[in-house]
């Protein structure tokens, strides 16, 4: 299975592109190497890379992180998993920039509240980053939890979509606990 990968640089660190009949199937932290091999290998046993210029995916990536924040919502993505996976991630994609929901929220959003655990390893499972904005999804204490690529870039990435979002829900790095 050949898939087509760009590799591009942002303020946080570089970012892995990865495309499939032109859908985004994997956006991640390119030193989240070891987890970028497992989450392609799952899915696409025995996959290539070819490096490619990918310039409509990229350049949303890069609008994103020049504060347009709308245009990485509208990528054509194919994230695969079970329906249950494909139903959380679908909902990361109703928390609008500069807000946040708890893993219960997002629990209640599927459908399902009793399956706070279960929402809770399913988004960190998400091969598609800020597409998908698993970054978005706090503790209920409103604490930083658990995110593939570190605590420092989630809170990097909701402060500067609390920026470009007008939200004063995070304005300021002491509301944010870590």
């Amino acid at each position: 299975m050949k898939l087509q990968s760009a590799t591009l640089e942002t303020p946080i660190g570089a970012m892995k592109l990865i495309v499939k009949d032109e859908k985004l199937v994997l956006l991640d932290f390119a030193d989240n190497a070891a987890r970028i091999h497992k989450l392609l290998e799952k899915r696409f046993q025995g996959y290539t890379l070819e490096e490619a210029a990918l310039p409509g995916f990229s350049s949303a990536v890069e609008a994103y992180f020049a504060g347009e924040l709308s245009l990485i919502h509208k990528l054509p993505v194919d994230s695969g998993g079970t329906t249950f996976q494909q139903s959380v991630w679908n909902a990361l994609k109703g928390i609008p920039a500069g807000r946040t929901w708890s893993y219960l929220e997002l629990a209640r959003a599927v459908g399902n509240p009793a399956a706070v655990r279960a929402v809770g390893m399913t988004n960190g499972l998400n091969p598609i980053s800020l597409a998908c904005p698993c970054h978005r999804v706090i503790g209920a204490n409103g604490s930083l939890t658990g995110y593939a690529g570190g605590l420092e870039r989630k809170k990097w990435l909701l402060e500067h979509e609390a920026k470009f979002a007008g939200s004063s829900l995070f304005g300021s790095a002491q509301e944010l606990r870590t």
